[in-house]
C-alpha cells in the first residue's frame, strides 16, 4: 500500500462513491478493476444499467471536476469498452452509462460533499 497521503484520499472516496451507490440501489460489480488503458474506480449495475464511475476526491478548495478533462473522459470510455469485451461473466444490461463522483474532504479528512453526476460522459 503507498505511503502517498493522495493515494489514500483517493481509497477514501472511491469507497464512499461506493457506498453511494449501494444506497442508491445499485449492486457493486467490482472496484478497481485493472485494464489495459487504467483503474476503473468503481462498476456498478442495477436493473437498467451497467455503470462505471469515475471518483475524484479532493482535499480543501477546487472542484474534484478539474481533473476530468478530455482525456481523462476518453481513458474512462476505453476501460469501460476494454472491460466488456474482456469479462465475460459481467452484468449484461441494456444501457451502459458513464457517471462521475466527486467527493471532497476537509483538512482533518472529513467528507465535506460528495456530487454524483449521472451520464457525465
Amino acid at each position: 500500500m503507498s505511503a502517498d497521503p493522495r493515494h489514500h484520499l483517493g481509497r477514501a472516496g472511491e469507497r464512499l462513491a461506493a457506498e453511494h451507490m449501494e444506497r442508491l440501489g445499485y449492486a457493486i460489480v467490482a472496484r478497481n478493476h485493472r485494464t489495459r488503458y487504467g483503474e476503473i474506480d468503481v462498476i456498478a449495475a442495477d436493473a437498467e444499467a451497467l455503470v462505471f464511475v469515475e471518483v475524484k476526491a479532493r482535499r480543501g478548495r477546487g472542484r474534484p471536476w478539474d481533473a476530468l478533462d478530455e482525456r481523462k473522459r476518453r481513458q474512462v470510455r476505453r476501460m469501460g469498452i476494454a472491460y466488456m469485451s474482456e469479462v465475460d461473466d459481467r452484468p449484461k444490461r441494456p444501457r451502459v452509462r458513464f457517471d462521475a463522483i466527486g467527493v471532497t474532504f476537509d483538512a482533518a479528512g472529513r467528507m465535506t460533499s460528495l456530487e454524483h453526476l449521472e451520464d457525465a460522459f
